[in-house]
């Protein structure tokens, strides 16, 4: 009984087998009941390969004085001849035995009776035996106990195919995990990056808007500044979006705010600015304080309303409501259009997901992802529904904590 040296592939392998087996919660049961059934003081399952004998698991009442890790010289176990006949070898009794009489196995390790069963997994491949010992003659060779052992050794296979299947998913998960997280640390590591160099674009543009001897650069200028606050708002976008998924979710800052309306309607008459050709049709009526988080309220408006004036049909006005209805802040975005099919309107939410229809260059596809991020943040939810009657229709329910 020794530990053989292995490569330090064959190693791991073997130590991946022996926890695999480990595992499985019926083997100690197993093992003890082959014990009780057959009278036989020692019984293993053994991992053997063309090289090795290995005991993942085993019950010793007889003090063979080997344990789960332990090995065994290959050449002196039978199961060596089980595994290139692929077939059961059982012994009542070594001394009349007409094959195994005088069989060095029986001479070495004292034996009188013995039983090895294959354990063969489902797609061939020999993976080790189901066997027991014993000092003194016993009688293991009848149909009732060959049946219960290859009953046995078939389960453990099905159990070790199993645990495989679900070691390999659990790997893939974690590798999945691990790649997701340095993908979005990447991200917001970036985005942060971003910001001095488009802060130095951003001083350069107020300075050619300021040139107002030379319309030329002044526009420039206005273009440029234009921009910058794009840029900046995907930036905001992309690190929003990186806190929420690595854990510490879109940070908000409740308070009591008095004028929401008023800070409501500038985000309409900034986005009206913006794009000229459209209608924006407006009824903010909130007439009470509500407790939020400013800023996030209107970067959730502004975020809803570019999704309307971007994806909506441009001879339909872009309709904004905010009311204040059993405690609760409901904000409400409509804009006109076709229809949006279920399938389509049930990933609206879904990070980097564009409709196919959208047109290069529309952004990351972040921004209701956003605006769900903010909303649960608030503890309130965000819905959407469409259809042709209505157009496509945001509504988002806060809380008013007043």
């Amino acid at each position: 009984m020794t530990n053989l040296p292995l490569g330090n592939s064959e190693d791991a392998q073997i130590a991946r087998d022996i926890e695999a087996v480990q595992r499985i919660g019926a083997v100690p049961a197993i093992l003890r009941l082959i014990c009780k059934n057959t009278g036989m003081g020692f019984a293993a399952v053994a991992r053997v390969s063309e090289r090795s004998w290995t005991a993942c698991a085993v019950q010793d009442e007889v003090n063979f004085g080997l344990m789960a890790g332990g090995q065994l010289e290959l050449q002196t176990t039978l199961c060596f001849e089980s595994r290139a006949a692929r077939a059961t070898i059982v012994i009542d009794n070594f001394g009349k035995d007409p094959v195994y009489h005088g069989h060095h196995t029986a001479r070495i390790y004292k034996l009188g009776s013995y039983i090895s069963v294959p354990i063969i997994l489902p797609d061939g491949s020999y993976f080790g035996n189901l066997c027991a010992i014993d000092p003194n003659p016993a009688e293991v060779s009848n149909p009732r106990t060959l049946s219960m052992f290859e009953g046995f050794a078939d389960l453990i296979a099905m159990q070790l195919v199993t645990e495989g299947r679900h070691e390999a998913a659990q790997t893939a998960l974690i590798r999945e995990r691990e790649t997701a997280s340095l993908r979005e640390q990447f991200i917001a590591v970036l985005g942060h990056d971003l910001r001095n160099p488009l802060s130095a674009v951003s001083a350069t543009a107020e300075l050619l808007s300021l040139r107002k001897n030379e319309p030329d650069l002044v526009k420039i200028g206005q273009r440029l500044k234009s921009s910058t606050l794009r840029m900046a708002r995907l930036i905001d976008d992309v690190m929003d979006f990186a806190r929420g998924r690595l854990g510490s979710g879109i940070g908000v800052s409740i308070d009591e705010v008095d004028d929401l309306a008023g800070a409501l309607r500038a985000v309409v008459a900034e986005v009206r600015e913006a794009n000229p050709q459209r209608l924006l049709a407006d009824d903010i009526a909130i007439t009470t304080p509500v407790r939020c988080d400013r800023t996030r309220v209107q970067q959730l408006l502004s975020n809803l309303l570019g999704n309307a004036v971007t994806h909506g049909d441009a001879e339909f006005p872009v309709r904004v409501q905010a009311r204040i209805e059993r405690a609760e802040l409901v904000l409400t975005v409509i804009n006109g259009g076709n229809e949006i099919a279920a399938d389509v309107l049930s990933k609206v939410f879904e990070p980097y997901w564009r409709p196919p229809t959208s047109k290069p260059g529309g952004g990351l596809g972040l921004g209701l992802y956003i605006c769900k991020q903010i909303v649960s943040a608030h503890g309130g939810t965000l819905e959407v529904r469409s259809s042709a009657q209505e157009g496509t229709c945001f509504v988002a329910r806060l809380p008013t904590g007043v």
